[in-house]
């Protein structure tokens, strides 16, 4: 039997534990809410591990977002011809902050993501659970 690939459980949100349940309930973008689940619905492992973990996923975020933020800057000076007149600012914080609500979700959801696969030491894979 072959073992679910790390790559694929975080491109998925799947658990870093069996790698099979999912993370989260709803969708990354549309009218039915997401929500990260209490626990795995495959393994039974608990994904906020302490009371409040999750606040450390808002660091994450936050970096996220600082690297959307400067990405976008860039594309729209590229984009906009390099034109950096004070006339531009709007044009700047309209492209940014538009960016930053549109990739909000995302942030939300991969944010939390990596703190379980990869900010997390009381957290390791288990080949055992990894079956259909």
């Amino acid at each position: 039997m072959e073992k679910t690939s790390k790559l694929y459980a975080i491109v998925h949100g799947k658990c870093p534990h069996c790698r099979r349940g999912d993370i989260f309930t709803g969708s990354l973008y549309g009218f039915d809410i997401q929500h990260t689940n209490e626990t795995c619905g495959h393994c039974g492992q608990r994904f906020e591990i302490e009371p409040g973990y999750f606040y450390a996923a808002m660091y994450v975020s936050y970096a996220m977002n600082v690297i959307q933020m400067i990405t976008t800057g860039i594309a729209t000076y590229i984009l906009s011809g390099g034109n950096l007149d004070f006339d531009s600012l709007w044009l700047y914080v309209g492209v940014i902050f538009g960016m930053s609500f549109i990739l909000s979700p995302f942030n939300y959801r991969y944010s939390r993501v990596i703190l379980l696969h990869w900010l997390s030491p009381k957290i390791s894979y288990n080949a055992y659970y990894d079956t259909p």
